[in-house]
């Protein structure tokens, strides 16, 4: 075996429970680390929207120079790009002789190509080891096949509960050698570099956290062991004001700065040691949910992004620039809907109670094309994940995994969730003046 290995760094940017950086960091003598800034992830798309805008991007570059500090403790260089891996990772491959490259395996398309083409480019010797890393129940646990996966969610929950169990915490990478670190030391972008504009965070948002492990994991001490909000979150999870209602951990698991590994097994100890709850059992129900649209996906590979999606409807969208701006702009007849999309712009944050309302009314009121809306929140929402976002998209606009192909009645929804109005005078009358 080649001396040398590259950890490839996408969406699980941590070093603990991290499977790659372990058995990289036991079976060869030099481990490099590598995460590139891929223009790609930046460009305009053809919906016209940023793929990511500079709310997601300030929170990637500051989870990005977290992980190279906690890697500079294992003395693991960090090697940040600014191009393409099919354009840089074969020629780093080459520089090092590098004899495997470990990292999580993911399966939708844009991924899934981009992994072709690095591998044409390099040598056919090159070892490319991919580890399911995303997971709170690891795929070859699940009981069934992917293939049999259960088109509801309540049946792969009962299953899953009943006959699966969470794996234990990774080990811990081992220490390397000093002489392992690299002579040159990489630094993240700024926003400017990557085509996006830098601007200070508004006082008003409900996510007002850094980037990284340790933040996210200095969330997850208060939340729970510090304040105990852990024990009314299922009362307070359809909140809309502040940064308590819900556990915020959605952004940190976007890109694997936390796993639901590291999430579940906290609870666990949360459960024993302070109290066991419904609360503390939604936590893990929402950690499920968020499998299950994981599940979903490789069951169903790109149908998810199909207009029809994985139910093949055929329903008549419009794709009305103007609607889609009104809707973007915060311009519609629904003061609720307005004050949501107006959070959303200028923060990156929206209620996961706020997020189904606007869904609900591009979808259902608007008739728009659900994709649309999809690919607006991959710009926009800090938390953006690619399985959960197309999987609650697909679900509100009827062509997922409701059964019941629901929609929801704006004003009823407003007066139950901010009957005092507290939450849209906050958005709409000082965005007015702002």
């Amino acid at each position: 075996m080649k001396e040398t290995a590259i950890v490839w760094y996408r969406n699980d940017l941590r070093v603990q429970d991290h499977q790659s950086l372990y058995l990289a960091s036991c079976n060869h003598q030099k481990v490099i680390a590598y995460y590139t800034f891929d223009p790609a992830h930046y460009q305009t798309t053809s919906w016209g929207f940023k793929k990511t805008e500079k709310y997601r991007a300030q929170f990637l570059i500051e989870t990005v120079d977290a992980l190279q500090t906690e890697l500079e403790a294992l003395n693991i260089t960090l090697v940040i790009g600014q191009k393409s891996p099919q354009e840089e990772l074969p020629g780093l491959i080459k520089k090092w002789d590098v004899a495997t490259i470990y990292l999580q395996k993911e399966w939708t398309s844009e991924e899934q190509n981009t992994l072709r083409e690095v591998q044409k480019n390099c040598d056919e010797s090159v070892v490319f080891s991919e580890h399911y890393d995303q997971f709170l129940f690891h795929p070859n646990d699940i009981p069934f096949e992917i293939e049999q996966l259960p088109e509801v969610f309540t049946q792969f929950r009962k299953q899953c509960e009943a006959k699966a169990s969470v794996r234990p915490l990774i080990l811990k990478a081992q220490c390397m050698p000093k002489e392992n670190v690299l002579s040159e030391r990489y630094s993240t972008p700024s926003l400017n570099d990557l085509g996006l504009e830098a601007s200070s965070q508004d006082s008003r948002t409900a996510f007002p956290f850094e980037g990284g492990t340790q933040a996210g994991k200095q969330r997850m001490q208060y939340y729970g062991w510090e304040s105990n909000k852990l024990s009314f979150y299922k009362k307070t999870r359809n909140g809309l004001l502040g940064k308590d209602y819900s556990s915020k951990y959605s952004t940190w698991l976007a890109n694997g700065s936390l796993s639901p590994r590291m999430i579940y097994w906290d609870l666990m100890d949360y459960e024993r040691n302070v109290e066991k709850n419904q609360s503390t059992y939604w936590l893990f129900f929402e950690l499920a949910w968020r499998d299950y649209f994981k599940f979903i996906s490789l069951k169903h590979q790109d149908r998810i992004f199909y207009l029809g999606g994985i139910k093949g409807r055929d329903y008549d969208w419009k794709n009305d620039s103007q609607l889609v701006n009104q809707w973007i702009q915060g311009q519609t007849s629904e003061p609720f809907v307005n004050a949501n999309m107006l959070e959303l712009n200028h923060t990156g944050w929206m209620s996961n109670r706020g997020r189904q309302n606007v869904a609900s009314y591009l979808t259902k009121e608007m008739h728009v094309d659900w994709r649309i809306g999809a690919a607006y929140f991959e710009a926009m929402l800090l938390d953006y994940d690619v399985h959960s976002n197309y999987g609650n998209w697909m679900y509100v606009a009827g062509v997922g995994n409701d059964p019941r192909d629901r929609k929801f009645n704006i004003p009823l929804q407003s007066q139950r969730y901010d009957a005092q109005g507290a939450y849209q005078k906050k958005w709409l009358q000082t965005t007015l003046f702002s």
